[in-house]
């Protein structure tokens, strides 16, 4: 071991160097650093995996690598700014890994999501979206009668409170359906003091009831604020439907009709929802993770999750297709024209590529088939459809979209699916929301249960006026 390492002093910039190692790792690091250049002091076995960084004044620290169960790497930061004055700096936190967690796992480069270890593919062939719930909350599949109960939990809880009607009333009829949903979860904690008492282990100690409580609850809630924009009388849940037939049945019946959807239509939706269930990191995700590290109960967390979601940019891509394809439409286009144009740069097509994916969305396959059986079954006709089915096999045909790995994503199906269902377009980051409560709950009870979690407190990159004195009014000129 070099006397630099045993003493846990900087290694000189040639000590025992492999250099093909040391560019890669001190080019990726040395290009997002800043501050000024201290001495860091860290010791570390020679055989454990680390990587080194070279700073502006030529000294080299080593530090720790940290590997997880599927061979992802990532260079262990945590201990720089203490030791060197440094930070690291990644805008959008795109290379930035704000967390350990065992409950999903994402390579975009092949195409695989997994939950708990569990192929995407085969949850969606064999399982539906409470059991899915249950493995990404508790970390394995439920036997027999642990779905059992779990269910029934489910089941038992998914009336809300007579007095919240009152909430309701006072959205004006303008109210996003969103900005409803996260006032509701909110709120909701208010009526269960004994579950959202900010108090760790008589929060833990509900955590049962609580995560089944949010799922039944989140779709009632969502029903309502649905029928309080329309000016609808609300719906009482059924105890004998499955999950997703009766979120239909409070949106869709009416005190003289019960709507009775086909099983496609069930199927369809229950598919939808286990699909957005969680995926890693997102936006709303972490959300809930930093909210929930201030100590922050399940209820508040997740409503903060649904106030993420609202954005554009994260629960708002599905309605994006929809008006892409209404445009198109409008134009009097089949959809090749919006083609050539995409191609040329002169405009972008909604629901194709992927943040995450470079290869084919494992979801996006699922929801395709799913998307045509849907349709068949209702025998719908919808010109949108034949415009998204010409752009879909240009992406799948056309060198320009397969050399890019412009795919069509899980956006693109599962809006066309919502809109033959008969969910409005303001609607669809609400179903997105239903379907991501197990994984904002499992992300939670993470963040809530690990004795080591710190408040999340990123740093920033100072870029404003520098130090400057006080001016008296008078003084300043106009």
């Amino acid at each position: 071991m070099e006397a630099g390492r045993r003493s846990g002093r900087p290694v000189s910039a040639d000590a025992g160097r492999d250099p093909s190692r040391r560019e890669s790792f001190s080019g990726l690091l040395f290009a997002s650093l800043v501050g000024r250049g201290l001495w860091f002091f860290f010791s570390v076995l020679p055989t454990s995996p680390h990587a080194e960084l070279k700073l502006p004044d030529g000294q080299v620290f080593v530090l720790p690598v940290v590997v997880g169960t599927e061979q992802e790497q990532a260079v262990d930061v945590r201990a720089l700014r203490d030791q060197t004055g440094f930070i690291t700096y990644d805008d959008g936190y795109a290379n930035t890994g704000s967390c350990s967690s065992s409950i999903t796992f994402i390579d975009g480069e092949k195409g695989i999501l997994r939950h708990r270890g569990y192929r995407i593919e085969d949850l969606a062939a064999e399982s539906i979206f409470l059991e899915t719930a249950f493995l990404i909350i508790y970390g394995e599949l439920p036997d027999p009668r642990e779905l059992s109960k779990f269910r029934a939990r489910v089941s038992s809880s998914a009336s809300v409170h007579e007095g919240m009607r009152v909430f309701f009333e006072g959205f004006p009829d303008s109210s996003h359906p969103m900005a409803i949903l996260s006032a509701m979860l909110n709120s909701l904690g208010c009526y269960f003091p004994e579950m959202s008492s900010h108090k760790e282990q008589l929060d833990q100690d509900h955590f049962d009831w609580a995560a089944a409580l949010l799922i039944s609850k989140v779709r009632t809630l969502a029903a309502m604020s649905y029928r309080t924009k329309r000016g609808l009388p609300f719906v009482y849940p059924r105890w004998d439907l499955r999950y997703a037939a009766n979120f239909l049945h409070m949106m869709f019946s009416e005190p003289y009709r019960d709507y009775n959807p086909k099983p496609e239509v069930i199927d369809a939706l229950d598919l939808i929802l286990m699909l957005h269930a969680d995926h890693e990191q997102n936006c709303s995700t972490s959300t809930v993770r930093m909210v929930a590290s201030s100590g922050a109960n399940l209820f508040a967390s997740v409503s903060a999750g649904v106030s993420a979601l609202w954005g554009p940019l994260h629960g708002g891509a599905n309605a994006a297709v929809i008006e892409m394809l209404e445009d198109i439409e409008a134009s009097g286009d089949d959809g090749d024209k919006a083609i050539e144009a995409a191609k040329k740069g002169e405009r972008r097509l909604m629901g194709f590529g992927h943040r995450v994916y470079k290869n084919y969305d494992p979801r996006a396959r699922i929801l395709g088939e799913a998307a045509k059986r849907v349709l068949t079954s209702m025998g719908i006709q919808d010109p949108l459809l034949q415009i998204a089915q010409q752009l879909e096999q240009a992406a799948l045909t056309d060198d320009y979209f397969i050399s890019r790995k412009l795919y069509p994503n899980v956006d693109f199906y599962s809006g066309i699916i919502l809109r033959a269902v008969g969910i409005p377009v303001d609607m669809f980051p609400v179903m997105f929301a239903i379907g991501r409560m197990p994984g904002w709950i499992a992300n939670w009870r993470e963040v809530a249960s690990n004795p080591k979690m710190k408040i999340h407190r990123p740093r920033q990159v100072y870029n404003g006026a520098v130090e400057r004195d006080y001016l008296a009014l008078e003084q300043r000129s106009a």
